[in-house]
């Protein structure tokens, strides 16, 4: 397993997506922290709340869909260039196989998640020396985000192992993403306007938030004090269900999301 985490690691040094994620997320982590310090200062809120709260609003689009431009084509790919059928000669299982493309996958979102809220975590300091600030947010929202990495991972992977062709891979990674991190709550918002304030508004929506790893990413990184400042209407959900359930869910996601993967991935003939 680790050996095949080793060399998915090797491919991803020459692979242009390592490369463009942590640029990527570095350059649009440095503005959003430029841009939102500027009203800590007439908010009195901690810097790093406003600098948590604007990247969590970026992290929740670009971290599923830079995992499942990651995962799209680990066994699609194989399968188009003929190595998935030497990589199963090996004396490994599939889930080895499978944990090993994750386990290098997963390094490569965690290194660049690092930087970019370390990147933050050093011009909070430079533009307010001597406010007294605390880092827990940011590393809260790294271990959350490598969690919300981790789910849409195992979902890239079971889109690969469904077809045979990358481009149709990337086709359905696409849609995933769309669902999920867009269709998903506009559908929820065309309830609630439906709905009224009535029953689906209290008791089932909040729920429906909580099952949607990207509603829960939301949900556990967005605090009380940043949902008045942003009126991001979170605020309802988090009065109803308790974080445990957000954070719950945001856990199984990944081990639901990599075993549907392995299920697929075992039926799959090179």
């Amino acid at each position: 397993m680790f050996e095949v985490a080793k060399l998915e690691l090797l491919i991803a040094k020459r692979n242009l997506w390592v490369a463009i994620s942590i640029t990527l997320m570095v350059l649009f982590t440095l503005v959003l922290t430029l841009a939102g310090s500027a009203p800590t200062g007439t908010l009195g809120v901690d810097p790093i709340i406003i600098a948590a709260t604007s990247i969590t609003t970026l992290s929740v689009y670009f971290v599923p869909l830079l995992a499942l431009l990651l995962s799209f084509d680990a066994i699609s790919g194989e399968i188009e260039r003929g190595t998935l059928a030497l990589s199963l000669t090996y004396p490994l299982s599939r889930a080895e196989i499978l944990f090993g493309k994750f386990l290098a996958q997963l390094a490569v979102l965690a290194v660049a998640i690092g930087l970019a809220l370390l990147l933050t975590a050093i011009i909070s300091l430079l533009l307010n020396k001597g406010v007294s600030m605390s880092f827990t947010p940011l590393i809260w929202l790294f271990f959350t985000s490598i969690l919300l990495g981790a789910s849409f991972l195992g979902l890239g992977y079971m889109v690969s192992a469904l077809v045979r062709q990358p481009s149709v891979a990337s086709g359905l990674a696409i849609v995933i993403w769309l669902v999920l991190v867009i269709l998903y709550d506009i559908g929820l918002l065309g309830a609630l306007v439906a709905d009224n304030g009535g029953f689906f508004t209290k008791s089932i929506f909040p729920w429906l938030l909580v099952f949607n790893p990207a509603d829960a990413f939301r949900l556990l990184n967005m605090p009380d004090i940043a949902n008045n400042v942003l009126s991001s209407g979170l605020g309802a959900a988090k009065s109803v269900t308790n974080n445990i359930y957000s954070f719950i869910s945001l856990l199984l996601w990944p081990a639901i999301s990599l075993l549907l993967a392995w299920l697929v991935f075992r039926k799959v003939e090179p």
